[in-house]
């Protein structure tokens, strides 16, 4: 027989140190680490953020109201305090790797275009008509240097 090493597919574990984000509830939208696992449907989350509006205190959540994020917290011992999840909330710059993380871009984005004034949204609708014109120009462009068949 062949030698296969087979590897498992890590990041959707849910384990201790597994950073969450909170979908629902009175922290929705805020980041949070699972610090024990109470049963098959809920967790203890702590998220010591480092921004003062983004701290979620620690609580039971249920894993339906949480969506599991590529980002782990390695060596978080289980049901540590608020103060060893912070420090390694900081070491491993969590709040760093999620704003530069492709979803809470994408979730950034949203929640501005969300607040455009009336003005604003008039002036990304013209800003994308010049653009589809640009892109049509040279299209028509390559069309007409193609040769004919």
């Amino acid at each position: 027989m062949a030698d296969i090493d087979v590897k498992i597919a890590q990041w959707k574990l849910v384990e201790v140190g597994r950073v969450v984000l909170i979908r629902s509830g009175p922290y929705t939208g805020k980041l949070a680490a699972i610090v024990e696992i109470v049963d098959h449907r809920r967790v203890l989350v702590d998220g010591p953020s480092t921004e003062e509006k983004k701290i979620v205190p620690r609580h039971v959540l249920p894993l339906s109201h949480a969506t599991l994020t590529h980002f782990v917290i390695p060596q978080l011992p289980r049901a540590a305090g608020t103060g060893p999840v912070k420090k390694l909330w900081e070491k491993n710059e969590i709040d760093g790797k999620w704003a530069q993380s492709g979803f809470a871009k994408k979730t950034d984005r949203i929640e501005r275009r969300k607040n455009l004034t009336d003005f604003e949204r008039f002036k990304v609708l013209r800003l994308r008509k010049q653009a589809r014109y640009e892109v049509q120009k040279a299209h028509a462009k390559l069309r007409a240097a193609a040769p004919k068949a």
